[in-house]
């Protein structure tokens, strides 16, 4: 099992994604961090009410949303126009408060030193990731800190996403980023570059339940399916992948195994 997506082939791929065209699927289907990765990081960087945050890459603002509720005041940026009106929605019926814009990780809108926190969830993979690390550590105030996350369903033998992962790749051969394992050791070396120090790591496990619908539409929402396929290739495999549940994993729901892993670092205070 590998140890993260072959980056150099990911960054390649990432130009043929286009995230936009899975906005719906992406706000109904795909699970958002749990409340525990919250409680922890809110302890480990003893966060508080009124601090700024800015969240890199935030599609729905799941991860905004959820430091939103811990009392931050939020901005959350994203490329994906889409994206962010479904993440505008989504605030609105929770009555959570986050700004969002269009920006891009890699050429923040945002003054030095002005963000407490810089957070990326599930998407470190698609930056430029020496340009993204510098920008948090510009916008970051002095003992700032940057978490970078990951909520990452695990292949294992004979399991429903080894299963998954396979037919996807029947379908998309140039989808890079099955097989792994939820940890990505390349990402510290990218934050130590940028200057930041304390780096450290943590992780947890959880069993992430999906009805055969919303497994369908979870995949139909990731990189290797909807936001990389044309309208045929993506209804031709889901039709294949609701078929393989069927046949091969008619449990409902589906216990589906997912890791947490992030690291955190500091900017020095001086």
């Amino acid at each position: 099992m590998s140890t993260g997506p072959d980056i150099a082939a990911t960054r390649r791929f990432g130009e043929t994604v286009d995230f936009g065209r899975t906005a719906q699927d992406y706000r109904a289907h795909r699970a958002g961090f749990p409340s525990p990765f919250f409680e922890r990081i809110a302890r480990q960087l003893d966060l508080r009410p009124g601090q700024a945050a800015l969240d890199m890459g935030t599609g729905t603002g799941t991860v905004a949303r959820g430091l939103a509720r811990l009392g931050l005041a939020v901005t959350g940026i994203d490329p994906a126009a889409a994206l962010l009106r479904e993440a505008m929605e989504i605030d609105q019926t929770e009555g959570v408060a986050v700004a969002y814009r269009e920006g891009r990780a890699e050429a923040l809108d945002a003054p030095d030193c002005s963000f407490d926190l810089v957070s990326a969830g599930q998407c470190w993979h698609w930056f430029d990731r020496a340009r993204a690390a510098h920008e948090a550590f510009r916008v970051l105030k002095p003992g700032g800190a940057i978490v970078i996350a990951h909520f990452d369903w695990l292949p294992l033998p004979g399991n429903v996403v080894e299963a998954t992962e396979t037919l996807i790749l029947s379908v998309n051969p140039a989808w890079t980023m099955g097989g792994g394992s939820g940890l990505y050791p390349a990402w510290l070396a990218d934050l130590a570059q940028a200057g930041f120090e304390g780096i450290e790591t943590a992780s947890f496990d959880v069993d992430q339940p999906y009805g055969h619908d919303a497994w369908c539409g979870r995949i139909r929402a990731s990189a290797g399916v909807r936001a990389s396929l044309d309208e045929a290739a993506t209804e031709r495999f889901a039709i294949e992948l609701k078929a393989l549940l069927q046949r091969t994993f008619p449990e409902d729901p589906l216990l589906v195994p997912h890791r947490v892993w992030w690291a955190l670092a500091r900017r020095p205070q001086s």
